[in-house]
This record gives C-alpha cells, structure tokens and sequence, in this order.
C-alpha cells in the first residue's frame, strides 16, 4: 500500500499521478495531451484538499513512455501553471505499472509559497 498524498507541516509529496480510470482503464482519448491533462486535474485536486495551490508546486517529476510527446506534456502544463512554473524532470519508460498509460506525474511542493500578485 502506498499514500497518494502526504502533507508535513507546509510541505507536501504526491504519488504518481496518471489518466487511470481506477479500474484498469484510461480515461479520455489517450492521447499524451488528454493523459498529462487528467494527471494534472489529479494532482490540482490534492494539492487544493492539502490547502494550496497549483502555483505551490515546486517540483515536477513527469515519466513518459513516448519522449516524442514531450511538446503535448508542456502544452498541457501551460493550463495549470502561472507565472515561474516548477522545476521539472522528464523521464522516458519503457512502460508504466498499467497497459495504456503513457504519462505519470509526480509533485512536491510547500503550501503558501506561491508568489501572491
């Protein structure tokens, strides 16, 4: 068993998130865009229950089975970030844990630390 989300004080650390449906499946089109954009709404959502905000994020780590999508992953990324967005690794797989996905996404972040405009 593993936490999806674990919050330390004002510091938080997501699991990999992904487009799984929780059944086996992908959700959407599966299309490395649609699986970034359903990775991220995962993560916006925990990050929002931790109290804060996207723009908290520091740290991405973003594994990808097809490197050729790298431009799909920044396009989608554009729609969850403002201002200075976080530091990022990208990775290529060979696979992830579940036939079908092609993105998982990682975030470390502190809460509150969003430059506030």
């Amino acid at each position: 068993m593993f936490s999806h989300a674990k919050v330390v004080g004002d510091r938080f650390s997501l699991s990999g998130m992904h487009a799984g449906d929780g059944s086996g499946g992908v959700l959407g089109d599966g299309s490395a865009y649609d699986q970034t954009r359903r990775a991220l709404t995962k993560v916006k959502a925990l990050v929002e229950a931790a109290g804060g905000i996207m723009d908290d994020v520091q740290n991405l780590r973003v594994y990808l089975t097809d490197i050729q999508d790298k431009g799909e992953v920044g396009r989608a990324r554009t729609e969850f970030f403002t201002g200075d967005f976080p530091c990022s690794t990208l990775v290529e797989v060979s696979a992830l844990v579940e036939p079908g996905r092609t993105v998982e996404i990682e975030a470390e972040g502190v809460i509150g630390s969003a430059p506030h405009t």
